[in-house]
């Protein structure tokens, strides 16, 4: 068979199969997290199949189908190549920030949910009003959607700044931080490789809100090490256990397209923290991750 690692846990009437990329360390443990909670919560066996780009499609679907397999769980963007070609298996999507085509896949993705960061927003930092994102509209168009709900529904207004390119992108934050109140606003890096660029966009949001002593957050545990107040990032076993329910689930009742990350751990910067003026009782939350 083309390029495939099998690790099986044998097979059974109601056989279950993830299919991940082959890769190293340290990305390998994040899916191997994930394969561990759908083992948790699968009803039959689960079978784990790593593939690579010279992977046979059509020949891994049959040797799957012969097994008993029905649904496939396809991890990370080489997963979801190689079972997006399959036809006659249902596929469940994760481990992916958003669909690369039309949303034909049903599944969950790695952007948390605004709901849930608004939410750690306003317990940490009660007095905001106001979140400012900029964002690509290729790239975060769907997150924005759903933060404009979340935002109404939290009493927040949301400001979000459409920026087409890196360039945009500079502009937009240099604008919005020259009129920004530490009182009351907050900045929102998305996942967006334009508008939270780490090489240009991450050293300019971080001096910017560090002088004007401005909340920002994101969804990276790498941006809270560097200096963002907190962020929410996949809390990868929990995250296999709601895609093997979705996989398990009746057909009819799961929507198309990708549901935001509700499966989240917490990090959080307390020398930010001080340095913005917030008193936060560590006791009275449960951070998964504490920087410094």
């Amino acid at each position: 068979m083309g390029n495939c690692a099998w690790a099986s846990v044998g097979a059974g009437p109601d056989t279950l199969a993830v299919v991940f990329p082959d890769i190293g360390e340290p990305y390998r443990k994040v899916f191997t997290e994930i394969i561990d909670g759908v083992e948790q919560q699968a009803r039959g066996k689960v079978r784990s199949v790593a593939v690579g780009p010279a992977q046979d499609a059509a020949e891994l679907q049959t040797t799957l189908r012969r097994t008993g397999v029905r649904t496939v769980i396809a991890l990370g963007r080489q997963g979801l190549k190689t079972a997006g070609a399959f036809d006659a298996l249902g596929v469940v999507v994760g481990g992916i920030s958003a669909l690369p085509e039309q949303e034909r896949f049903r599944g969950i993705s790695l952007m948390p949910d605004p709901a849930l960061l608004f939410t750690w927003l306003k317990t940490l930092v009660p007095g905001v009003k106001r979140v400012i994102v900029v964002y690509s509209p290729q790239q975060s168009a769907g997150a924005v959607r759903l933060a404009r709900d979340a935002a109404r529904a939290q009493g927040l207004e949301l400001v979000a700044l459409e920026a087409q390119d890196l360039a945009a992108a500079v502009r937009r934050y240099e604008t919005a931080f020259a009129g920004i109140d530490g009182k009351r606003d907050a900045v929102w890096l998305p996942q967006d490789a334009v508008t939270a660029d780490d090489a240009t966009v991450l050293p300019l949001v971080l001096r910017e809100s560090w002088n004007r002593n401005v909340a920002l957050f994101s969804s990276s545990i790498l941006h809270v090490k560097k200096g963002v107040l907190f962020a929410l990032y996949p809390d990868n076993a929990a995250l296999g256990r709601e895609l093997a329910a979705l996989a398990q689930a009746p057909d009819a009742t799961a929507k198309i397209g990708l549901q935001p990350l509700r499966a989240v751990k917490v990090a959080f910067n307390t020398r930010t923290a001080g340095h913005i003026g917030l008193t936060v009782n560590m006791e009275q939350h449960s951070f998964d991750a504490i920087f410094p």
